[in-house]
C-alpha cells in the first residue's frame, strides 16, 4: 500500500519492548567555573558567619540580610572561607580586593626566579684565551643564579689521554669553588664528560 502524499516518515529508536521510543535525558550545560570567591547573590547558603567592613565579627546572619547590609554600605558580601559551616563572609569592596590579589600574585611571580641550566662546552686541549672567555661566561651565569652544565668532549686519540680532561675539570672546580658547588660530579656520556655546577 502506498503512503499518502502529505505524510512524512518519522524515525524513532524503540526500547526492548518495542512499543515506546527511548527518551534521551536532557543534559544541563556544564557550569562555568567562577574565577575567585562567590559574592552577593552567588552565595547560596541560608546563613553566613558575617564579618562587617570594620573587621567586627557580627555572628551568624541570614544571607539575604548580610547582602542588604553590604549593599547599604556600598560594598559586596564576599565568601572568604567557603568550607566552614556556615561559610565565613566579609563585607568589602570586591573590586579593590580582586585588584590587591592580582597585585600580590604578580609580585610573587616577579620574585620567583626560574633557574636555567646554561651549557659551557670545553675541549681537553683548550687554549688559555678560550678558557678565560668560557670562565667569564660561567661566572656571569652563576651571578644570575643559573646552573652551569660543563660538557668536555673528546675527539679521536684524545680518549687515550683522559687525564688531561680530568685536570681541566679539576681546574674549573677550583676556580669557582667560592661561588659554586658541584651538583652532579663528572661522568662519561659516550665520548664526553658532563658535570653540573650550581651557584652557592
Amino acid at each position: 500500500m502506498l503512503a499518502p502524499k502529505n505524510s512524512f516518515k518519522i524515525t524513532a529508536s524503540f526500547n526492548n519492548r518495542g512499543d515506546l521510543p527511548i527518551r534521551r535525558p536532557n543534559r544541563a550545560p556544564p557550569t562555568v567555573a567562577k574565577d575567585g570567591p562567590r559574592t552577593n547573590d552567588e552565595i547560596r547558603n541560608l546563613e553566613v558567619q558575617l564579618i562587617d567592613q570594620h573587621g567586627v565579627n557580627v555572628g551568624v546572619t541570614e544571607t539575604s540580610v548580610a547582602v542588604k547590609m553590604a549593599m547599604d554600605a556600598g560594598m559586596d558580601l564576599v565568601e572568604i572561607s567557603p568550607n566552614n559551616n556556615p561559610p565565613v563572609c566579609k563585607i568589602m569592596d570586591y573590586g579593590k580586593y580582586k585588584f590587591q590579589a592580582q597585585k600580590k600574585a604578580a609580585e610573587a611571580r616577579k620574585k620567583q626566579k626560574i633557574v636555567e641550566i646554561k651549557e659551557i662546552k670545553l675541549r681537553p686541549m683548550i687554549d688559555d684565551h678560550d678558557y678565560d672567555v668560557k670562565m667569564r661566561a660561567m661566572l656571569r651565569f652563576f651571578e644570575e643564579g643559573d646552573k652551569v652544565k660543563i660538557t668536555l668532549r673528546y675527539r679521536g686519540r684524545e680518549m687515550a689521554h683522559q687525564e688531561i680532561g680530568t685536570k681541566l675539570l679539576d681546574k674549573v672546580k677550583a676556580a669557582v669553588a667560592d661561588i659554586a658547588k658541584v651538583e652532579q660530579d663528572a661522568r662519561f656520556e659516550g665520548r664526553q664528560v658532563v658535570m653540573v655546577l650550581a651557584p652557592r
